[in-house]
């Protein structure tokens, strides 16, 4: 199945909990990929003693998932895209959902 996830938050325990389960859908075989939108564009760079986003975003991305930033709201918070997270649009957030069999929302 191709899954695609759309974070809004930055809210550590609910981004780490998107990055888990795009994880878990990786390694279960499953196509995955993770646009961030809003304020989740800051995740590449949370810590937390029990929430490590930046960890699990990592663990993700080591597993071969796909991570797309808008590019907008990056800049919006004079942030850059990074090889993690490279700048997209809304159009491939378009592209994204119409790719995907399901669409799963944090």
């Amino acid at each position: 199945m191709k899954v695609g996830i759309i974070l809004e938050t930055k809210e550590y325990e609910k981004a780490w909990n998107a990055f888990r389960f795009a994880t878990t859908a990786k390694k279960n075989g499953h196509e995955v990929k993770v646009f961030l939108m809003g304020e989740a564009v800051e995740c590449e760079n949370l810590t937390h003693e029990k929430y490590d986003v930046a960890g699990q975003m990592q663990v993700y991305s080591e597993a071969g998932g796909d991570i797309l930033a808008c590019g907008t709201c990056l800049k919006s918070r004079n942030l850059e895209g990074s090889e993690v997270c490279p700048i997209s649009t809304m159009v491939d957030c378009v592209n994204m959902v119409e790719w995907a069999d399901k669409v799963v929302t944090f």
